[in-house]
């Protein structure tokens, strides 16, 4: 028997996805970003790497859709960079639909404590990313949200979360000193301005940073700002998901 009768099927040429994960330089990039959103100088210090060097590489990943850069609502000279999971689902996809590879659920979390979402007002990021990590957790994770100054939830929240089949209705927005007890085992700032704002006091094993643009300061017609509360609700669903999915490679206890 020849060697193509053994292996009548050609190999698939190789994803594009090995070429720029392959970098070791983009690879450390994308594992930082994986956990949160990063300024330049804060990728540089974390990696230990120059700077021309980390905006060389982040530009690469931005031409190939795996990271995008968001102007900070608190500073608009601060550019905060994130991964687009979404685009990094996709490709890594493509490698394993490559090498017919199976997939495997990840193991439950040993995380103790509850996650705690922070934004200004509290009343649409916060509380949407609380009802989606109660909800693709199956209630299994603890989860909470406050505000550095609470507001009432937003009426188009509440809209586009019951458009995803999920209630938040009842949700209220609260401050932090209101939910500081038990402890977090995760904090998550999910606007800039909370992060700058509290940043230097949060007291938690873990604290991440997702930069979500604000809907709330979407003007506009209904149609225009329905559309900037659905972008929110989805981006924070993602990213939830991929806290869901970092949770389990680590063990946190915050007493």
């Amino acid at each position: 028997m020849t060697l193509a009768h053994q292996h009548p099927i050609p190999p698939s040429p190789m994803p594009e996805a090995l070429r720029l994960l392959g970098d070791e330089t983009r690879w450390r990039l994308i594992g930082e970003l994986r956990w949160s959103d990063r300024q330049v100088g804060e990728l540089c210090e974390r990696l230990d790497l120059p700077q021309n060097l980390v905006s060389y590489h982040l530009g690469v990943l931005r031409q190939a859709g795996l990271v995008r850069a968001h102007r900070s609502d608190a500073d608009g000279r601060v550019l905060y960079y994130a991964l687009d999971l979404a685009a990094l689902q996709r490709q890594i996809q493509s490698i394993s639909s490559a090498l017919a590879l199976p997939t495997r659920a990840a193991p439950p979390s040993s995380m103790e404590g509850p996650v705690l979402f922070i934004c200004t007002r509290n009343s649409a990021r916060s509380q949407i990313a609380e009802a989606w990590l109660r909800h693709l957790s199956g209630g299994r994770i603890i989860t909470r949200s406050a505000g550095t100054a609470p507001a009432s939830v937003q009426p188009l929240a509440i809209q586009v979360m019951a458009e995803a089949g999920i209630d938040i209705g009842y949700q209220r927005a609260k401050r932090i000193a209101d939910v500081i007890e038990p402890a977090p085992a995760v904090v998550v700032t999910v606007c800039d301005l909370a992060r700058e704002e509290c940043s230097a006091t949060l007291d938690a094993p873990l604290c991440l940073h997702w930069s979500i643009p604000d809907p709330v300061a979407v003007s506009g017609s209904e149609s225009e700002r329905l559309a900037a509360f659905r972008a929110a609700r989805d981006d924070l669903r993602l990213r939830v998901e991929g806290l869901l999915g970092l949770l389990p490679t680590i063990s946190i206890n915050p007493n």
